[in-house]
């Protein structure tokens, strides 16, 4: 009889009780939406990085909408963004009403190329979208000044670098604005949730825009004689975050060094252990980088003999282990097949790609398990 080995997810989150005592604090507080909690979790991020101002929110996808709003993002506004990410940032642009451009990543980093993204401006193009794929930021100096000789908003898609660092500046504070992710399978989780950061003015605009363009938070109205004392200054939209979510993203954040070190160590045991493999390309760290790996991504090169896809089952239904992969490229969508893009590097890399098991929950045993099924898929 052939033993099935457990399965081992690509991904899972790393909860104790920490959050337990956290929910329950907040469940018996009686406030549960926007609130205390949610403004406890703004500040520890806004002193983190250093940002102007912060903002709380119920997604990623969210934030990315609000940034864009605030930006002032609009119908017949063009902005750039890498093919090679998840369809969240290119939703949003198309939800203002603007269009997205897609252009190419560094084959090396996996992150959007300043020289591509500087030959894709036009007089359209009012912002840039950057993404620090895996958790290694994009070379942010360069942005910084390509926005600021263009006269181009810079937004950061840090989903995956809340805890990486790049040329001494930490993702998510060199962006106009940046947005993170608290999905499940992110850095540190509240289950769904995200946050905008960056210039005060903006993630204002953004915060007034979030909560249905109500001058004063329900927070901030508690308590009051008259509750219904507000005004509607702009048409917003609902997408403040709950203090149920904030309460485990306060407990997560706490952890977030630890989170990081353990990624940096499985990390290091994959680079030891997988260097020799044939056909098997490791990620490569640029220089300058603390690297956050919320990825491990590896590419399946031809010269092994063996494709991605083949790799990813065999891992799958001869080890038990679960892989995923990053990205299928947004321009392969139906909703974007339209647009006009010719990307040979973002295209070679999809065929590729494969991320591997890397997160804090994993223990020793799981790090090797990984390793040795590694090793007998390409024996």
């Amino acid at each position: 009889m052939t033993t099935v080995a457990p399965f081992l997810p690509w991904n899972r989150p790393l909860l104790g009780q920490e959050e337990e005592a956290e929910v329950m604090d907040t469940l018996r507080s009686g406030w549960l939406t926007h609130g205390p909690k949610a403004g406890r979790f703004e500040e520890a991020v806004k002193a983190e990085l250093g940002v102007e101002d912060a903002f709380a929110v119920s997604s990623c996808t969210a934030a990315l909408h609000l940034a864009l709003l605030a930006a002032g993002i609009k119908p017949g506004d063009e902005v750039i963004t890498p093919s090679l990410t998840f369809c969240a940032a290119p939703n949003a642009i198309v939800q203002c009403g603007a269009r997205p451009v897609f252009t190419e990543v560094d084959q090396v980093t996996l992150t959007i190329d300043p020289g591509a993204a500087e030959q894709a401006i036009t007089s359209r193009t009012k912002a840039v979208v950057v993404m620090h794929y895996g958790g290694q930021p994009c070379d942010l100096l360069a942005f910084r000044k390509l926005a600021d000789d263009h006269g181009m908003v810079l937004i950061e898609d840090a989903a995956h670098a809340l805890h990486a660092w790049r040329d001494g500046l930490r993702a998510g504070s060199v962006g106009d604005l940046a947005v993170f992710s608290f999905y499940a399978n992110k850095v540190i989780t509240c289950g769904e949730g995200g946050m905008i950061v960056g210039r005060a003015d903006l993630v204002q605009a953004a915060r007034l825009l979030g909560r249905h363009g109500i001058d004063t938070s329900v927070w901030q109205r508690h308590g009051k004689r008259n509750t219904a004392d507000y005004e509607v200054t702009v048409p917003g939209l609902k997408y403040t975050m709950p203090d149920i979510t904030a309460a485990v993203g306060l407990q997560q954040f706490q952890k977030l060094p630890d989170f990081t070190a353990r990624r940096a160590l499985i990390a290091a045991s994959y680079d030891r252990s997988l260097a020799n493999l044939p056909g098997l390309r490791l990620p490569i760290v640029a220089d300058g980088v603390r690297h956050g790996w919320f990825l491990y991504p590896v590419l399946i090169e031809p010269a092994g003999g063996l494709t991605r896809d083949m790799v990813a089952e065999m891992l799958l239904n001869d080890h038990g282990i679960g892989t995923s992969v990053h990205f299928k490229p947004v321009h392969h969508f139906a909703a974007y097949r339209h647009l006009d893009c010719h990307l040979p590097i973002t295209e070679q890399i999809a065929t590729q790609q494969l991320s591997l098991p890397c997160y804090p929950a994993m223990t020793a045993a799981d790090v090797q398990r990984v390793i040795d099924a590694a090793h007998a898929v390409w024996c």
